[in-house]
């Protein structure tokens, strides 16, 4: 109860300060700490203790990750964090849709750059050491390139080698709508020159540590299928699907709709399961192919997909691992519902998977590769439970 009159409480905040209170607390460590049921799943060699993650965006310049982590999450990942620091885009740069259940944001990479952030985790080096068995889940740090750049690609090899030995997962962002020409880094050349940065990085640290890639939910069809084949032929570790969308649906009510930036929440939920459901179909077919790609992985095994987009319940996570994913994070919702969700969505997901006669995650992933019907039937089953 108390904890959902302090959302309640939160909620009647500006959403920037909100956010800013909510990482406050538990930076030290106030927050409801849920008994989870056991949901284990090992994705790239990491072994997360249920499939659930706080995304990038909340937990910026890493200040509470052991504090989200006690939430319920599996992992939580923290950033975009730039070279730099930069101030990000003038506020007001947050806006609830609270009809639509939803949010804008054109925060625009805010970040006290990737000094300030090492400094901060160096400080907690006792609990986060990278895959330490003393810490309560998995970090992932979330790196992007500077506004005023000359040279975005090198921003990330950069940030890479400053950040890597604090992690145990590295995502390079070139999907926020909120840096011009960020997104353009999807396209096959500049992604293939992406990674190769992002692996220098890790090399200068002196650090072997899984690659994640974040994706844009408003890629075409071409573009899906030209990264799902660059993603297998540079054997990426995985790949993150989506980000916010630019995408002003038809139905959002809210007066703040007409606001630029990306939009996410309930209204990014279907759109960002298609745009899984595309990458999982396109993966498939890569991966099943007999050496169709000169540098496919030897072992044949694809990159593991990670959804994110519109999740603020459990059957909306279980229908993003029916599609493919093997993780699923969140964001918004934890800031339209509070503490509790995490451990809700946690319980209802165990709850599904048994109800759908599952053992594990991995039993469940990828079982309705479509994306409609895997919705459907995740919230059919909801309603059974």
């Amino acid at each position: 109860m108390i904890w959902r009159l302090a959302a309640r409480a939160t909620r009647l905040l500006p959403p920037e300060l909100a956010q800013i209170a909510a990482v406050q607390a538990l930076r030290y460590k106030i927050g409801p700490k849920p008994h989870l049921p056991e949901l284990p799943v090992t994705v790239a060699g990491l072994k997360f203790s249920n499939p659930l993650g706080l995304a990038a965006g909340f937990d910026k310049n890493a200040a509470c990750p052991e504090g989200a982590l006690a939430l319920g999450f599996g992992h939580v990942e923290v950033g975009t964090i730039t070279p730099h620091p930069q101030p990000g885009n003038p506020r007001p740069r947050v806006f609830r849709l609270r009809e639509d259940d939803a949010v804008i944001n054109r925060y625009g990479f805010n970040s006290l750059g990737m000094e300030a952030v090492a400094a901060n985790l160096a400080r907690q080096e006792d609990t986060f050491r990278p895959v330490s068995s003393h810490r309560a889940g998995i970090i992932g740090i979330n790196v992007g390139a500077n506004k005023t750049s000359a040279s975005p690609t090198q921003d990330y090899r950069v940030a890479v080698a400053r950040l890597a030995p604090f992690a145990d997962y590295i995502t390079l962002n070139i999907s926020s709508p909120n840096t011009p020409g960020l997104r353009n880094l999807q396209s096959e050349d500049n992604l293939r020159q992406l990674i190769a940065a992002g692996r220098d990085g890790l090399a200068e640290a002196g650090c072997s540590l899984p690659l994640f890639v974040k994706l844009s939910p408003d890629l075409d069809a071409d573009a899906i299928a030209a990264i799902a084949e660059v993603a297998v032929g540079e054997k990426i570790d995985g790949l993150i699907a989506t980000n916010t969308t630019v995408v002003r649906p038809v139905s959002l009510r809210s007066s703040n709709a007409v606001e630029g930036g990306g939009l996410s929440g309930a209204p990014l939920f279907e759109i960002a399961t298609i745009v899984l459901a595309e990458l999982a179909g396109h993966l498939s077919k890569i991966d099943t192919s007999s050496g169709s790609l000169e540098n496919s992985r030897s072992n044949n095994t694809p990159p593991a997909l990670i959804a994110a987009g519109g999740v603020a319940s459990g059957w909306q996570a279980y229908a993003k691992i029916l599609v493919g994913a093997s993780l699923v994070q969140l964001y918004s919702g934890l800031a339209l519902q509070g503490p509790n969700l995490p451990g809700s969505v946690v319980r209802e997901l165990a709850a599904l998977i048994k109800a759908d006669g599952c053992h594990s995650i991995e039993q469940a992933k990828g079982q309705i590769p479509d994306a409609e019907k895997a919705i459907q039937h995740a919230l059919h089953l909801a309603k059974t439970v």
